[in-house]
């Protein structure tokens, strides 16, 4: 036991034997044992006899910041995410300083999709701490999950403007920009991220689908390209060229890029979509052989899209529709995909 260990003992022993230190004296030196005994066990990963010795520091002292800020460490570490929530809550509230707690709290907020009042906590991270890149990247991507998409580009601006090289700024900015349709920005942005680095293909596919907003079809097809041949498994980015392909009215090619997404993930309601357009322009071609069975293709393959997806009232018009054989479905059918 080192000398400021064995003072601590020796003032918490003679105040509990000869009550010759005053009762204010005595809470502390016993807080300060608590805490002391609860770091000890905290560096041994004995998380349960750490978070004991720091709710006795913290019954001792309420008011003590610290002591509730490790609990709220040992609480998230288990999993508790709630009483970390109260454990940082009251942490901040006894020490509103606290940049560390600050931010802590405005994790958890934001991890348990308490947006706005991660939003409350981030803006004061920010007030503490303005250079905080974390902090500043958080904060804009709850404005743009509340779809306050002028702030949140304010705070990814404001995150760009701290560390000038990390990619995942430029991206959420791109995001929120084409929101605003802000296209051309939006293209900067994604190309910024991809000159920070080059192996980003969902970054191609938010390009390329901004492309497709400016009706750029073949710079979006390069892009989708680029991204499927670094990771071939991609399946939002097979879905997007068969988009695409589809709008470059390139069907048989649209159909393969829409069955290879669904080959990677089956719950793709876009991809259902597509192909049961696509099923549904071949039964209205009179040369096609076996047109029911393309219309049949057509009709399951929109309700499993609803089945993924039921808000998508262009499909459920197609159905309403078309169910039974009738009609002129083509004019709806191209409007629905272009209208995505």
């Amino acid at each position: 036991m080192n000398h400021c260990n064995r003072t601590i003992a020796c003032l918490y022993t003679l105040a509990m034997m000869a009550g010759s230190l005053s009762c204010t004296v005595v809470r502390d030196v016993r807080t300060d044992w608590h805490m002391y005994y609860g770091d000890k066990l905290l560096q041994q990963d004995s998380l349960d006899e750490a978070l004991a010795e720091f709710e006795l520091a913290a019954e001792l002292n309420p008011h003590l910041a610290i002591a509730h800020s490790k609990m709220g460490t040992i609480y998230r570490r288990l999993g508790e995410i709630g009483l970390a929530i109260e454990a940082f809550s009251e942490a901040v509230r006894q020490n509103p300083l606290s940049f560390d707690d600050t931010l802590n709290l405005a994790q958890l907020y934001h991890f348990t999709m308490r947006i706005r009042d991660a939003i409350q906590a981030y803006l004061h991270a920010v007030e503490l701490e303005p250079e905080s890149f974390e902090a500043q990247l958080n904060l804009g991507a709850c404005y743009q999950q509340i779809g306050d998409l002028a702030q949140a580009a304010e705070r990814f601006q404001a995150a760009i403007d701290l560390n000038p090289e990390n990619p995942n700024a430029y991206v959420n900015l791109g995001v929120a920009l084409d929101s605003q349709g802000r296209h051309y920005e939006a293209i900067h942005a994604y190309k910024d991220a991809l000159e920070r680095d080059n192996r980003q293909p969902l970054v191609l596919v938010n390009l390329a689908q901004t492309y497709m907003n400016q009706d750029r079809l073949k710079m979006a097809r390069q892009s989708l390209q680029q991204a499927i041949a670094m990771d071939s498994s991609l399946a939002v980015a097979h879905e997007a060229l068969g988009y695409c392909l589809f709008r470059l009215r390139l069907f048989n090619e649209a159909a393969d890029s829409y069955t290879s997404a669904l080959a990677y993930d089956w719950k793709l309601a876009r991809a259902h979509a597509g192909l049961g357009s696509i099923s549904m322009l071949k039964y209205l071609d009179e040369q096609e052989v076996d047109r029911d069975s393309h219309r049949d293709q057509a009709i399951e393959h929109w309700h499993q899209s609803l089945e993924i997806n039921p808000e998508q009232p262009r499909i459920r018009r197609l159905l309403e529709k078309y169910a039974i054989s009738k009609g002129n479905p083509e004019g709806l059918l191209l409007d629905d995909q272009a209208d995505r």
